[in-house]
């Protein structure tokens, strides 16, 4: 027998043949590497939705690029201060350390506006066009949602969402997501328990924001007043984000007979409200939410004046405050606030130290990813946070995670407004 009879050349109907046989070989292979076979650990409660990944998208040998999108325009534009923040950190980090493991970190931030239908052309942008890691701290509640399920189906995870909706911490139903900041209803569970304490008689209304960010908080009312909600409040009203006022609200609540009044706004809104509760001669019990009492963009703007007495729930510690002059924390983020922020960023604006902040939490994480930075691992390490100490938090209040827990933090302190800065009072307290 000649050599060349030793290999025979198929016919069209055999080579047909081998390559279907090659093309199911080569999908069974891809189908194993999209439900996490042969590559890197999926996250705690993403191995039932498919797991992770062995590629490392947007990673290279002396870069990880992750994205976000930040309200640098638009009704929320206080917030963008938070993104200049930690596009300060990063580099700073990256010129001062050499990034993380090695690597630097690229961040490409951009704007929506706090327009949903924007919030989705920008985050596609991010991952489609710029291949980022995954998403990190996107403001907002409306922005977010529009690409919760996008960003999940994708497996791309939705890092330290920039909003505290209680929907963040769902890891059954949306694991590639986790929240940052204490949730909105857990907030409105404090008020209510202080509420109760110090006045059980009183007579609240809720002024909300009509989506999942104001809404958390009616959720939080009922769950921290139980049987007593129907006694004690006894008046709400909503507004659109679109609204350009919120002052006709604020009128409806005052004539209802409300002596406590709890504004579930953001920055835009929460400055309106102080201004017509005071140009009313209203002097309610007057609870503020988290989001909006940054000394530069809401208490400034509406009057320091009119600001005092404001009470709201803290979790990082306020630079203004002068009990935190020799705090050890706060003298390290001043001293390189001072050096980095850009000029057009406080100091003392409370959004620079949640950004600053934040930003620590995700070095923190990326450090324990060390080289495995596949998005499956990211989210673990995400998921695993233990008593991990963030200098701008409030003396013991911890950053912690699990696999089934997807609240990083769950405790504030209340602070009352003075008229120069916040004052602290009572113990670190946590929701119902």
């Amino acid at each position: 027998m000649s050599k060349r009879n030793w290999f025979i050349v198929p016919t069209a109907p055999r080579l047909a043949a081998l390559t279907g046989a090659c093309l199911i070989l080569a999908a069974g292979c891809n189908k194993k590497k999209a439900d996490g076979e042969g590559g890197s650990k999926p996250a705690p409660g993403v191995a039932d939705k498919g797991g992770g990944d062995s590629a490392m998208p947007g990673v290279t040998a002396t870069e990880i690029k992750i994205g976000q999108t930040m309200p640098y325009s638009g009704p929320a534009s206080a917030y963008g201060v938070i993104g200049k923040t930690e596009a300060a950190y990063f580099k700073w980090l990256d010129d001062t350390k050499g990034g993380v493991n090695g690597r630097k970190i690229n961040l490409v931030t951009l704007d929506d506006g706090y327009s949903p239908p924007k919030a989705v052309e920008q985050t596609h942008k991010l991952v489609e066009n710029e291949g980022v890691a995954f998403v990190f701290n996107s403001v907002g509640t409306p922005s977010n949602t529009a690409v919760q399920k996008y960003l999940n189906d994708k497996k791309v995870p939705q890092l330290f969402v920039a909003t505290g909706a209680d929907k963040w911490g769902d890891p059954e139903h949306f694991p590639w997501t986790m929240g940052w900041q204490p949730s909105y209803r857990t907030e409105a569970q404090i008020y209510a328990k202080y509420l109760m304490k110090e006045k059980p008689s009183a007579k609240l209304c809720l002024l909300y924001q009509n989506d999942d960010f104001g809404k958390d908080y009616l959720k939080g009312l009922q769950e921290g007043l139980g049987d007593q909600f129907d006694k004690v409040v006894v008046k709400t009203a909503s507004y659109e984000v679109s609204d350009p006022t919120i002052d006709s609200q604020v009128v409806t609540l005052q004539g209802s007979g409300c002596d406590a009044l709890l504004s579930a706004t953001t920055p835009k809104f929460g400055a309106q409200a102080i201004r017509k509760v005071a140009d009313l001669g209203w002097k309610p019990l007057f609870f503020m939410s988290n989001v909006s009492v940054s000394l530069t963009s809401v208490l400034k703007p509406a009057g320091l004046d009119k600001s005092t007495g404001i009470i709201t729930g803290a979790y990082v510690k306020d630079p203004s405050d002068p009990a935190m002059a020799n705090d050890a924390g706060m003298n390290e983020y001043r001293a390189w606030a001072k050096q980095n922020l850009p000029a057009d960023v406080d100091v003392n604006d409370a959004n620079a130290v949640y950004g600053y902040g934040a930003a620590i939490s995700l070095v923190q994480v990326l450090t324990a990813c060390g080289n495995d930075l596949s998005r499956g691992n990211i989210m673990k390490q995400a998921a695993s946070l233990s008593h991990a100490k963030i200098p701008v938090l409030i003396e013991g209040i911890e950053v912690n995670t699990t696999a089934t827990d997807f609240r990083p933090i769950q405790q504030m302190q209340l602070r009352r407004f003075n008229g120069t800065n916040f004052e602290q009072f009572g113990e670190v307290m946590a929701g119902s």
